[in-house]
Parts: C-alpha cells; structure tokens; sequence
C-alpha cells in the first residue's frame, strides 16, 4: 500500500480513513502550494547565478527577481521598485515597526507606536519601540478599531510634539473581520502620522490597493496565497520612506533594505503566486464568499446557537469563526482531525498550543464562547463538497457531546 493511502483510525469511533481523503480548511495559517508557484521554483532552481552578479547567469536570476517584484506590486497596486522582499510576513512587519523610518525631506522624528489589540502577536510583539512608547488600541464589539480612542491618542502624542506610527492590520486572521484602513489612514495623517498595514490575510481575497488604500507601509506573505512558506514582502506605499536602523544589515540587497543573497527560487514561487491569484481575484472572492456563507448556515443548522464571530460584519469572504456552546475548541479539532478535517481554532503561531484568543478577549466575548473559538478558512483548492464533510463532521462531534452528557 502506498504511504499516501495509508489508514488512520480513529480512536473514538473505530471508523478508519485515508489521509487521501482529508480535507484542508486551514488556508489562513498556510495555503497549499499552487502548481504555478512549484513550476517557478523549480526554474528557478536550475539556475546557478547569484542575482547581485553581473554576468549572464547573475542577469538572468536578476531577470526573476524583477518580474516576481512587478507581480506582487501589481497585487497590491504598488509601484516595483518600493517592494521589498522578506523572508516573511512576521520579518516585513518587525522590519517596518521601527522608530528609524525616515520619511523624505520630513525631519521629524517617530516617537510612539499604537496598534491594535486584535493584531497578530507579530505586531504586539515585534515592533522595535520602547515599552514606554507603545501603546494599543482598542477595538468595539465587533473587532473595529475605536476611531475616537486613535485620535484622543494621535492629537496627545501629537500636542506633545511627538509624531506616531500607527499598525491595524486589514483583517483579522482569526475572525476574518475588515478594518477601515482608508478611514483610518486619513485621521493618522491629519495628525502627522504615518500607518502601516499588515495585509497577508488579504491578499488574494479581496483587492489590496482598495482595502489598504491610505496605507504607508503593507505586509504581504507568500505562504498566504499559495507561494512558498518563508518569503514575504514589505511594500512603502509613500514613495519616501526609508528604513535607517535595518534589522539585517551587510550587502545592498533589496535596496538597501535587507541585506543578504535574496531567495530567488522562493522569490520566484511568490511572484507566481501573485499573479495566479491576481487574475482571478473577482470570480475567486465570489466563490470563497459562497463557500463561507454555505458553511455558516450548515453550521448553525447543525447548531442553532452557535455563535459566528464577526457575523453583520465586514468579513474575508474565505473565513469563518465560530463557537458552540459546550464545545471546547480542543476537544474540537482533535474530533475534527481524527475524522480527515484540517481547521483550527485561531493564529498558527502559538507553539501548536490551543490557548485563548486574545483577539476575541478584545472584542469581548464571554469566557465560555473563547474556549470554543474554531476557525475555517477556505482556499483556492477547496470545493462545495468539502462544505458537506465539514457539515456531517461537525454533526458527528455535536451527537457524541451529547450522548457523552446523557450518559453523565
């Protein structure tokens, strides 16, 4: 038997299947590799050339480099020679989230950071400001930054002489919600401040140069839309932004933005990547819209009074957050995973631990929801029928809680 039909059971129920029959609903944490993106990699292997050399093989890796960077400024409506590539989206972000940014001709200095409270802990965390001058912001019931806190908060700093950098992701990787970042770029420059914008989520789902409209600075991952794991970028939408105080400092790579020998083949797969899902943005939002919302009605017809995160909301037409009462999400995803269901119940960058969502904290959810937080994201390879599977998986797990408590 091949390893790929090998047979799992499952310890609960003594059913058996075959890992060719899993089904993959985890897209927000890492989307499979598009065959577009392995193909450009795979070319991109073959070559010898270091892209910094000027002979023909370095021209020619060059040559790759320049058209993955024309891709992902065209998937975020950016201009070529202001992207800059990372080895992901949690390095773009630390690397923008700085005090060292020099903005043209403007001498004034970045004094304060204010983020969100729901952003990925790559942004709470990452950021490169003292502790003094960090501050978060919160967020309402549903998940939207507080425009009168950020601008008690921008005309402080800025009465104070102080200028700020200002972090709200597009959207949520856990409950999919949309933040108003054209509305918020505005109130952060009318106070002199500048707004960085972490969009991995977006991409490929939405169209980025709408949703990030007003941004300075936006963060792209590749792994996010079916490139490679371990590349990302970071897009200075300004045109006179620089980074001073670099985070890998050496060569003059990237323009003198990160050092080091860049990942052509990597590079290669995002840039491939970018433009599949460009070309087909439109018909793709509407078809992960129309997955989602099937999903969400078999979910709450399986279980009436479950809560979806995020519902009246603006959401990522791919995701899906969701909780059911007496159902903890550990609980959950080991029925899920030994029945061939791939989700999860929040960020992939937690150590594989099911812990609390802080997001759902900041919106304030009651404890007993937090503990059942679940996650689905579709992807560009998921069908109408994988709704079914997730249905009749999602039955399974409600009818045994409830034998379980009967029996009790």
């Amino acid at each position: 038997m091949k390893s790929s039909t090998l047979d799992e059971t499952d310890r609960t129920t003594g059913s058996t299947m075959t890992t060719d029959q899993r089904l993959y609903l985890d897209h927000n944490a890492t989307s499979p590799l598009r065959p577009e993106a392995r193909s450009a990699m795979l070319a991109a292997f073959d070559l010898v050339g270091n892209a910094s050399s000027v002979h023909a093989e370095g021209r020619k890796a060059r040559g790759m480099l320049d058209a993955a960077r024309d891709a992902v400024a065209n998937l975020c409506g950016g201009s070529a020679r202001d992207v800059v590539f990372t080895g992901g989206g949690t390095e773009a972000n630390n690397l923008a989230l700085t005090p060292g940014l020099q903005i043209g001709s403007d001498q004034r200095p970045i004094t304060h950071c204010l983020v969100s409270a729901v952003e990925h802990v790559c942004v709470l965390e990452g950021h490169r400001f003292p502790s003094a001058q960090a501050e978060r912001l919160g967020v309402d019931g549903a998940g939207i930054v507080r425009a009168s806190e950020l601008e008690e908060r921008l005309k402080r700093i800025e009465a104070a002489g102080g200028r700020a950098l200002v972090a709200i992701q597009a959207a949520n990787s856990e409950t999919g919600i949309v933040q108003p970042i054209a509305e918020v770029s505005r109130l952060v420059h009318v106070h002199g401040g500048l707004l960085h914008c972490d969009a991995v989520q977006v991409a490929g789902k939405l169209p980025l140069d709408q949703v990030t409209a007003g941004a300075d600075m936006v963060a792209l991952s590749a792994h996010k839309i079916g490139g490679p794991q371990g590349v990302g970028a970071l897009v200075l939408r300004s045109g006179g932004i620089s980074i001073a105080d670099k985070m890998l400092r050496g060569g003059g790579q990237e323009r003198g933005a990160r050092a080091g020998t860049e990942n052509v083949a990597g590079i290669a797969g995002f840039g491939a990547a970018a433009g599949v899902v460009m070309a087909a943005l439109s018909s793709e939002s509407v078809r992960l819209r129309a997955l989602r919302d099937e999903a969400e009605a078999a979910i709450v017809a399986c279980a009436p009074d479950a809560m979806i995160f995020g519902a009246g909301t603006l959401r990522l037409p791919n995701t899906l957050a969701f909780a059911v009462p007496g159902l903890s999400a550990e609980t959950a995803l080991m029925g899920f995973d030994l029945g061939g269901v791939a989700l999860s119940s929040g960020s992939a960058c937690s150590s594989g631990k099911v812990k609390r969502s802080h997001v759902l904290e900041a919106m304030g959810i009651s404890s007993d929801m937090l503990t059942g937080a679940l996650r689905v994201s579709f992807g560009w390879n998921n069908r109408p029928e994988d709704v079914i599977r997730l249905a009749s998986a999602l039955e399974t797990l409600l009818k045994r809680l409830k034998s379980r408590s009967r029996a009790a």
